[in-house]
């Protein structure tokens, strides 16, 4: 009818952007962002591909700051006490070591979930644990430039001002972000997989058991040393 306000209907997100909001609101509605991977349709995983990736590499420098060997490296002669050396070998060793636990990792969860009976793929597994990794980025963020800022290079060099009851607290803060991880990877596969919470440690169970299997051979040798 004449005079009546046109209703302009508003244009419906892109996957693209639907999933970067979801690696945001994988801290407050956990159930939906899980529920969406549920679809694994070749459009939305190549929509996830880019939150996939940040979150594989922002938690796997997260992961590399954790490692104690990290709190020396400026005792190191490779780096020689640059910082900026640190800085581009904590960014490369955290790359690798985030690729290599989305891949291998991955696979250890896939074997896992196979065993507790999914029918699930590979490629969902891996983006699973991924945005189950969501709370350690959220911890790099958060708490490590608190810790850069009250005690600066001594966070890695040995010996330095990084001691006592206040790098013991910030150690519990990113220790509760890990266990964060942890629940929510627990959380994500009960939700992906419409499984109960225990039948979802089961697998996780599972995965542990494959990862002991295939790295026992590797360990044996090098305990006999």
């Amino acid at each position: 009818m004449a005079g009546e306000p046109t209703v302009t209907a508003q244009p419906r997100p892109s996957l693209d952007k639907e999933w970067w909001l979801r690696a945001l609101a994988v801290f407050q509605s956990p159930h939906a962002v899980f529920a969406a991977l549920r679809t694994d349709s070749p459009g939305d995983a190549e929509a996830r591909q880019e939150p996939v990736l940040a979150l594989v590499l922002l938690a796997g420098v997260a992961g590399v700051l954790l490692a104690p060997s990290t709190g020396r490296l400026l005792d190191q002669d490779l780096v020689g006490g640059s910082l900026a050396v640190l800085a581009v070998l904590v960014f490369l060793t955290g790359a690798i070591y985030g690729a290599a636990t989305y891949w291998l990792g991955g696979a250890a969860l896939y074997a896992g979930l196979k065993g507790a009976g999914t029918r699930g793929s590979y490629r969902r597994a891996r983006h699973v644990l991924t945005f189950a990794a969501a709370p350690l980025v959220l911890g790099l963020v958060l708490v490590w430039p608190v810790r850069l800022a009250v005690y600066g290079s001594d966070t890695f060099r040995s010996g330095g001002s990084d001691t006592g009851a206040g790098v013991t607290a910030f150690d519990v803060v990113l220790g509760l972000f890990a266990v964060w991880s942890l629940a929510l990877l627990v959380y994500g596969i009960s939700v992906v997989e419409r499984w109960s919470v225990l039948r979802a440690v089961v697998s996780l169970a599972l995965m542990l058991l494959t990862i002991t299997i295939v790295t026992l051979p590797f360990l044996i040798p090098l305990s006999s040393r």
